[in-house]
């Protein structure tokens, strides 16, 4: 297993001292696995551990900058996802990828070099064997998502792939589907195959298990038998070494004044795509920190909020007055703005200058015009946020994608603020940032709440929300798994919370 050296005779796949970094971005920093035969390694980490790069390497996307791979003893030396495929690993993705007009079985044999009567053969046998019943001639577009996965490592098995990796399959499952998975798994075990399970549920990992490895910040941190661990073990595994010290450093304390101001915004029972029941207050002057993983529904709420997609049931109020269901536009005009997790793809008009960019929010305003700016105006609002904010610019007709990202940033950021909000929603705010524009944008945050303005903060940097949060409330599976007071937000707790371990309610 992960982090140890000695031989394994029964390993299907062997990972030794794999390395690789991205520019001066170490991302593995020496990863050693094996996986052996009819063994659930459960690999667990959380956002930017690694696991999505080591895999990459594994299937041969990714060249590893150093160490070793081997394949049931048979040394990697040229990384190609072809290669992988033919040595007997396959990925299952946490997304089928299906062509949803053809068949089941053409799905499954698609790329195959055999006559198809030839592979519908085997894959009768390998079904038969297994136990599994799946109509081959129906259409894809007609399979649950259980059933698309279960496509996908048919195409594996097909292939006789020895490892399979699955990449959190139960993400989109329902409780009997998760248990139909689950059965799956064992009868894969029982056939001697080695499974890599990516996982963000610790109960699954209990379930499931042979074996687990933690990875964090680019390095396997606890690794051996599932009977070794506990659910606790496996958090602090998660978690950074020097957690006394970061949870003792000195934060800046601007108390909120609770008791005697009514919240800027609420969220009553709000619920929509990707998330249910949440329900939450921010109060003038307020860092609502929003933890969470990936996928636990944090940023489905943000638009949600501010108008991107459809409200399903409950409540948003701001200053009073009910704003549910609204478009992004009126959102925005009633007092909402909110800074995306993808500057480039939803924040940013990379080919337009600095001071469009600023001020793109504010069209349509009674302060712009409605569609052609005010050149003058323009500059002035572009001006104020380039001289707050320091931002690095060679003039305001700059091309805003040939800024830094941190400068980027700034840039999205100061555009939400041009419209005057009473709160506004920072979405992965220092994500792809270096550490000096991280700086930068946490002065920012700062001033903010010291003018007053509410803020919701979602990020996955448990450290951000730690240092920067008056109140953090958790989101898991896209249910709110419990607030926490400032006081009692800490890298723990809120690693807890966001892998379903503990539950504290307000």
């Amino acid at each position: 297993m992960g982090g140890n050296n000695a031989k394994n005779t029964d390993s299907l796949l062997s990972v030794r001292n794999i390395k690789k970094s991205f520019g001066l971005n170490t991302v593995l920093k020496g990863i050693d696995l094996d996986v052996g035969k009819g063994e659930v390694l459960s690999l667990i980490g959380g956002n930017g551990a690694g696991k999505s790069t080591l895999m990459k390497i594994i299937m041969g996307i990714y060249q590893p900058d150093e160490g070793e791979l081997r394949i049931c003893g048979e040394p990697v030396t040229n990384f190609k996802p072809a290669v992988s495929l033919a040595k007997g690993i396959y990925m299952v993705p946490q997304e089928p990828m299906l062509f949803p007009n053809m068949s089941v079985e053409e799905n499954i044999i698609i790329g195959f070099k055999e006559k198809p009567a030839e592979l519908h053969t085997r894959l009768v046998k390998i079904m038969d064997d297994i136990g599994w019943h799946l109509d081959l001639t129906g259409k894809a577009l007609s399979l649950s998502i259980a059933e698309q996965q279960l496509v996908e490592i048919l195409r594996g098995l097909l292939r006789e792939s020895k490892v399979l990796i699955l990449d959190e399959p139960t993400s989109a499952l329902t409780f009997d589907e998760v248990e139909s998975l689950f059965r799956i798994v064992n009868d894969l075990k029982n056939k001697g195959i080695g499974i890599i399970y990516i996982t963000h549920r610790l109960a699954e990992v209990f379930e499931i298990s042979s074996s687990v490895a933690i990875m964090r910040d680019g390095m396997i941190t606890l690794s051996g038998s599932i009977k070794d661990f506990t659910r606790e073990m496996l958090v602090k595994g998660l978690l950074p070494p020097n957690m006394d010290e970061i949870e003792e450093k000195d934060r800046e304390d601007i108390p909120v004044d609770y008791k005697n101001t009514k919240p800027v915004f609420e969220l009553k029972n709000f619920s929509g795509y990707g998330f249910e029941d949440i329900s939450l207050e921010v109060y003038p002057g307020e860092i609502l920190g929003v933890a969470g993983l990936v996928g636990a529904g944090r940023t489905e709420l943000a638009t949600t909020i501010f108008g991107r997609d459809k409200v399903l049931s409950g409540k948003a109020i701001l200053d009073g007055q009910d704003i549910t269901g609204l478009s992004t536009a009126e959102v925005i005009k009633a007092g909402i703005n909110y800074v995306p997790e993808d500057r480039r793809l939803n924040g940013l008009f990379g080919l337009s200058s600095v001071a469009a960019n600023t001020t793109s929010a504010l069209l349509n305003s009674k302060e712009m015009g409605k569609v052609i700016l005010d050149s003058a105006k323009e500059r002035e609002v572009a001006g104020k946020y380039i001289d707050d904010f320091r931002t690095k610019v060679t003039g305001q007709d700059q091309e805003a994608g040939s800024l830094s990202g941190g400068n980027q940033q700034k840039i999205v950021i100061g555009r939400a603020l041009s419209t005057n909000p009473k709160l506004v929603i920072l979405d992965e705010p220092t994500r792809g940032i270096d550490a000096a524009a991280r700086g930068d944008v946490y002065s920012i945050i700062h001033e903010l709440k010291r003018k007053g303005l509410a803020i919701m903060l979602i990020s996955s940097d448990m450290e951000e929300i730690v240092e920067l949060s008056d109140r953090a409330i958790v989101m898991f599976q896209g249910h709110k798994r419990g607030q926490l007071d400032k006081a009692e937000i800490s890298q723990t707790s809120l690693m807890n919370a966001s892998f379903g371990i503990a539950q504290k309610e307000d």
